[in-house]
């Protein structure tokens, strides 16, 4: 599969990736909840080249994650602002950041560079995935995946697939070269 196919597997994971996984999206996305707006800010926060900036802005109203509204006529300039869809990136935001406090490998002293706190009771938001059943904490190795039958057979036609291509083309006739003579 390329990557230009990722959009279209049934998995969740590879869709939303086609849409946010790469670097620069994520880091416009963290901005946009940080409440930058305006792109010479997005450009100034992220480091982005404006080509790329704009590219990446078009392709998030695009993909519906902005909206952008128009602040000034002459010349021409839009805010951007994240819509529904792109909200709900919101929980992305939150695993990302408790992953790089953890990993990443930024020294632990001091105060961490981004505290998010919760607005009604003004304790920080930490990331506790809990099973909204029985509301007890989740980890990876409390879970199970079960794919769905056509989710199933696209990863075996994948596998097919790759295998194929890792055989390459069966040489023909002429093609067919003579084994080597083994060292004496």
């Amino acid at each position: 599969m390329g990557w230009q196919d990722v959009g279209a597997s049934l998995c969740p994971v590879a869709r939303a990736l086609a849409v946010v996984g790469d670097r620069w999206t994520v880091l416009i996305v963290r901005e946009l909840f940080l409440g930058t707006r305006r792109f010479e800010d997005f450009q100034a926060q992220t480091g982005m080249s404006s080509h790329l900036l704009s590219t990446r802005l078009k392709r998030l109203e695009s993909d519906g994650i902005v909206r952008r509204t128009p602040y000034s006529e002459r010349p021409p300039r839009y805010e951007y602002r994240l819509t529904p869809k792109g909200l709900d990136l919101y929980p992305l935001l939150l695993s990302l950041k408790a992953w790089g406090e953890k990993w990443s490998g930024l020294p632990r002293r001091g105060e961490p560079a981004l505290t998010i706190t919760h607005r009604p009771c003004g304790h920080p938001v930490t990331l506790a995935p809990v099973c909204p059943e029985c509301q007890t904490p989740v980890n990876a190795k409390d879970a199970v995946a079960t794919l769905s039958a056509g989710f199933q057979a696209e990863r075996l036609a994948r596998r097919a697939g790759a295998a194929a291509h890792a055989e390459g083309p069966r040489p023909t006739g002429h093609q067919r070269r003579k084994p080597a003579p083994l060292a004496p």
